[in-house]
């Protein structure tokens, strides 16, 4: 697929470091598979991938964490 932010990238699978800020939690997911321009960077994630990426910040939220570090786990 072409790169919708640099107009001139093509994405490629790959792996990415995803940074979520909520409330005071800051929540770091490493090894997170996603389409990636081979351009300028930009990320992609599907759906599933990202409603997993997001509980997990739910519950580090829920735990009252200031900083998590995590690794990805399909």
């Amino acid at each position: 697929m072409n790169c919708t932010l640099c107009k001139h990238g093509e994405t490629r699978p790959g792996v990415v470091t995803v940074s979520l800020n909520r409330d005071d939690t800051l929540v770091v997911i490493k090894g997170v598979p996603a389409d990636v321009c081979d351009n300028c960077g930009e990320y992609y994630l599907n759906s599933a991938i990202a409603m997993q990426l997001y509980e997990q910040a739910a519950a580090a939220v829920a735990r009252h964490a200031e900083v998590e570090i995590l690794r990805f786990a399909a």
